[in-house]
């Protein structure tokens, strides 16, 4: 067992960086059940409202569940409630096809790249 293993299974690392004015959020591990208040806390804040504009950055993401899903509508509301946005980047093929499947990309764009995502 590595130290980025917890029973068995990867842990969520999240660094948050600003480029641009816009908030970026640089997800790595598996999005599921275990990391999902991780990832709310880091696209949300204590009363629920997301940043004006933020990028999540799922580019070493290898695994999405339904969990991750919730917790991006989430952050989508609260974002557009304040005339703000919320994008994806670089998301892997097998997390972009989760998105797709459940319409997540319909209300929340997904970029190929970090950089894509980050222009105006």
């Amino acid at each position: 067992m590595s130290d980025n293993d917890t029973a068995g299974r990867p842990e969520l690392f999240i660094e948050e960086r600003i480029v641009a004015g816009v908030r970026v959020v640089s997800v790595r591990g598996e999005i599921d059940h275990d990391g999902k208040d991780v990832l709310r806390q880091a696209l949300l804040s204590a009363d629920g409202a997301a940043p004006a504009r933020l990028v999540v950055d799922l580019s070493g993401v290898s695994f999405m569940d339904s969990s991750g899903i919730n917790v991006f509508v989430a952050a989508h509301q609260a974002a557009t409630g304040t005339e703000g946005w919320v994008r994806i980047a670089g998301a892997q093929e097998s997390v972009l096809r989760i998105l797709e499947l459940v319409g997540v990309n319909a209300i929340i764009t997904c970029h190929p790249t970090l950089e894509q995502a980050l222009r105006p």
